[in-house]
């Protein structure tokens, strides 16, 4: 499994309606590209996109290309400041199967 992090700085007073954006869903059926998990992190200046899947380059592409998503890919170009960047995982940490965490 890859992950990969999308992250775009907000312009000032945009963090409400990019919420609202997100609140409606990808402009984009996650699923139905093979993305196994993706999910969206807002906070008061920036907004990260992590996507989960198997060949996520490739997935990644299918999804800024397909002519479809141009017009909801638009609505976030007044919300961002620059362009975003891209970021790979370079470390992770998963519990095994039927461990206990920290206060259990």
């Amino acid at each position: 499994m890859q992950r990969i992090a999308v992250i775009a700085k907000l312009k000032p007073n945009a963090e409400k309606r990019a919420t609202e954006l997100i609140e409606g869903g990808p402009p984009f059926d996650p699923d139905k590209l093979g993305f196994d998990r993706h999910s969206v992190y807002v906070s008061g200046n920036q907004v990260v996109f992590v996507f989960e899947g198997g060949r996520l380059d490739h997935l990644l592409h299918t999804v800024v290309r397909d002519p479809s998503n141009l017009g909801a890919f638009g609505s976030w170009e007044p919300l961002i400041e620059g362009f975003p960047s891209v970021a790979r995982e370079a470390y992770s940490w998963q519990r095994e199967n039927g461990g206990r965490g920290w206060g259990e």
